[in-house]
């Protein structure tokens, strides 16, 4: 029996190049896979000006996320990728970015910036290619656009963000003895701003208190939420 074994053996071996060239032409042996495409997930950040300390901040906690998450397998099965710009926080950059992100990049996600003035003039170019945002730290942002889409990050929220975000330092002025009668509102001149001191005014009518001083600050065209360039004032001071 022994020396029946080793020719048949010895047949079986010379025979596999047929046999693997056979099952290769057949498809039977798949092909090495092609490279995954990642999902581009893009976003203008403000690494200069006047958010810089802040936009480094959260650029450096979504790169983390990033190694992270890859390093895990990635989603759905695909790597992801970072696609970023810096907007000086500036808002004038902003639809430039996102028109790139979405035309020319052709990014699968977009999430916003950091902070509310630079993540209202994304919304007309996101609207326009009824892509899903992601927002970063925005106060009240959709309250003119009422986008369905739209999703904030932000510690404040319900129906009136706006109304939320100084709602705690009313309660805690209604708890004093004696009550205080009186408010005086300052605030710059920019969407954020503007947002949370609309809420103010809401929230200084609900508790009965008379506004004596309602002061605008305006900034420079480049600086962000904490702009720090005021190049005029504008102030209405209400008979007592």
């Amino acid at each position: 029996m022994g020396g029946e074994t080793m020719p048949r053996r010895g047949k079986s071996i010379s025979l596999l190049p047929s046999l693997i060239a056979g099952l290769a032409l057949g498809g039977l042996i798949a092909a090495p896979a092609q490279a995954v495409e990642p999902i581009k997930i893009g976003f203008g950040m403000g690494l200069t000006g006047g958010l810089a300390a802040s936009g480094k901040a959260a650029l450096l906690a979504m790169k983390i996320w990033e190694d992270e998450t890859n390093a895990e397998g990635g989603l759905l099965g695909r790597p992801v990728k970072l696609v970023y710009y810096d907007d000086q926080s500036n808002p004038a950059t902003v639809p430039g970015i996102f028109t790139k992100l979405l035309d020319i990049d052709k990014v699968d996600l977009v999430c916003g910036d950091y902070g509310t003035n630079l993540l209202a003039p994304a919304m007309p170019v996101v609207i326009g290619h009824n892509m899903t945002f992601f927002a970063l730290f925005g106060l009240d942002v959709n309250r003119e656009f009422h986008y369905p889409k739209y999703f904030s990050m932000v510690p404040t929220g319900g129906p009136d963000p706006g109304v939320s975000f100084s709602q705690g330092f009313f309660e805690i002025a209604a708890a004093q003895n004696p009550k205080p009668k009186t408010l005086a509102i300052i605030a710059g001149d920019a969407e954020f701003p503007r947002n949370a001191s609309d809420g103010a005014r809401k929230n200084a009518k609900a508790a009965g208190l008379q506004i004596v001083y309602d002061h605008d600050r305006l900034f420079a065209d480049r600086a962000g939420d904490r702009g720090d360039q005021p190049r005029c004032r504008v102030q209405r001071v209400i008979p007592a």
